[in-house]
């Protein structure tokens, strides 16, 4: 500390007595002296950025020694227009958009318009009334039934065999196990040949 009380500003190299004084990167500032060498805004602690013997704002730091180029931002909320030009990088132009022909959209473009048909009527099953089986749709009413005995399902009670839908006993009856001693129902022996 020299002869004068205080260390020396290092932006107007005047004394700094302790009771202004900043301390960044072992050099003493003045309050009024911290601030960005390019916007003059007020720093502190967590906004500056230090290069050489110059402080800045984060902001000012990125644009002036930040990375420059294609895809990099010139600070927060900002873009860039400098499409690399000057480093040789060169752009084609994006196709023109056109339609598809598909005769089966996506999930996303039947949310947005289309809808899914119903695997027993075959109509339209739109989100409200639409129950998933067998990776199918169905209608919840009418259309969601057991296709031997047309007992109404729930997802918890439904079985699926090669996309079609039955419920647990029907699908018990015609694929479960069969012979001598598989019951066929609630205490019941069943005896093939």
């Amino acid at each position: 500390m020299p002869l004068g009380g205080g260390n020396k500003c290092g932006r107007c190299q005047k004394t700094v007595y302790f009771a202004e004084e900043v301390l960044c990167d072992g050099r003493s500032f003045h309050r009024s002296c911290f601030l960005c060498m390019v916007c003059g805004k007020n720093l502190d602690s967590t906004t500056v950025a230090v290069h050489m013997d110059e402080v800045y704002c984060k902001g000012c730091y990125g644009k002036k020694y930040g990375p420059k180029g294609y895809g990099y931002g010139q600070g927060a909320g900002t873009l860039s227009m400098d499409k690399g030009e000057s480093l040789g990088i060169t752009h084609e132009e994006p196709a023109p958009h056109r339609p598809t022909s598909n005769p089966n959209p996506s999930k996303l473009a039947q949310k947005f318009g289309g809808s899914d048909k119903c695997s027993r009527c075959g109509k339209a099953v739109y989100a409200a009334e639409k129950v998933i089986g067998a990776g199918n749709s169905w209608h919840k009413a009418g259309c969601f039934t057991c296709a031997t005995c047309n007992k109404s399902l729930e997802s918890t009670t439904q079985a699926d065999k090669d996309g079609e839908i039955y419920c647990k006993a029907c699908y018990g009856k015609h694929f479960g196990p069969k012979g001598f001693g598989y019951g066929q129902g609630a205490g019941a022996l069943s005896h093939t040949q």
